[in-house]
């Protein structure tokens, strides 16, 4: 969820709620958000807190926090938030650890950007320590959490990223493995790594990566009405790449290559459907993305509900407020 520098961050908060409710009234398998600090487009900073707030408003879909930039965070305190979350939605809860790949981030909240690979081993350890019931030390006392989570042992955790550490990171913790692209000599790395550490696990990756979908009657005239909105979001995360740091392969700085590009399209209904047809296992929807008015937003999500879900039958369908 994104919005235009200065624009009225409270009306798309409250219809990001909105929209989750529609998407559990309408059979959606899961509302989707992500973490970003400091971004001028104001990217959700608060990924726990929105999630909570849509555990309020729902009753079956799935939400989900894609990603979770562990490391920026006390790890009891987030053991507990994460089981409190997890009490609320009736174990409907599951996310993505991710170490972000922006050391601004890192500095704004006073973590060491050269101890990130520690600070998330140090802190997925506590988090299966605290979430077993058991008690454990820390800071040469002991520590036992309440409440625990719903689902047992814990929520649906993955490990997201894209080297080879990351997949170690996975196996080693017996945690399924997130890329964001197809890695094959990375995913085979986890594999081998679960075979050595005697663990198990599994690679997730939707066969199109993180490409978001606009359902729109006319993309062309779409792509001129929206494609700004949508290129300002894109254009700063572009901004964020740093040589040396795996991330995404979004980088597109005009509305040309943004289109020529694999991280959103824009398509009729019945485009989407054929997608579908030949074998997509995953559309990810996102109706508040770059600051598109709210009223567009609407109208796309509709669209596709009315028009793509009746007839999708079992595929997955994620609706994204990111």
């Amino acid at each position: 969820m994104t919005n235009t520098p200065g624009a009225d961050d409270m009306s798309r908060y409250r219809a990001a709620l909105d929209m989750a409710e529609y998407a559990d009234e309408h059979g959606f398998t899961a509302v989707a958000c992500e973490e970003h600090h400091l971004a001028r487009n104001g990217w959700l900073p608060s990924p726990l807190i929105l999630a909570a707030a849509v555990a309020g408003r729902t009753h079956r879909v799935r939400i989900t926090v894609s990603a979770l930039l562990v490391p920026l965070y006390d790890p009891v305190r987030l053991a507990e938030d994460i089981a409190v979350l997890d009490n609320l939605s009736g174990g409907r809860f599951s996310f993505v650890a991710g170490l972000g790949y922006r050391e601004a981030e890192y500095r704004a909240l006073d973590r060491q950007w050269s101890q990130r690979g520690k600070s998330m081993d140090d802190c997925l350890g506590i988090l299966m320590k605290a979430w077993s019931g058991d008690p454990f030390e820390r800071n040469g006392q002991t520590v036992r959490i309440t409440p625990l989570p719903y689902t047992k042992p814990h929520p649906m955790m993955f490990i997201g990223g894209m080297s080879a550490a990351a997949a170690r990171r996975a196996a080693r913790y017996g945690l399924p493995f997130y890329p964001p692209m197809a890695m094959p000599e990375i995913e085979q790395l986890y594999h081998d790594e679960l075979a050595r550490h005697g663990t198990s696990g599994f690679v997730y990756r939707p066969s199109r990566g993180n490409t978001s979908t606009l359902v729109h009657p006319d993309p062309e005239t779409a792509w001129h009405e929206l494609g700004p909105y949508l290129l300002t979001e894109t254009a700063e995360y572009a901004s964020w790449k740093t040589d040396g740091v795996p991330r995404p392969n979004e980088d597109a700085l005009t509305l040309d290559e943004l289109r020529r590009g694999s991280a959103i399209e824009i398509v009729t209904p019945d485009q989407c459907l054929a997608a579908i047809t030949a074998g997509v296992d995953q559309i990810v929807i996102n109706p508040l993305a770059g600051g598109i008015p709210l009223d567009e937003g609407w109208k796309m999500l509709r669209l596709f509900t009315e028009h793509v879900l009746p007839a999708a039958g079992s595929v997955v369908a994620t609706t994204r407020d990111s």
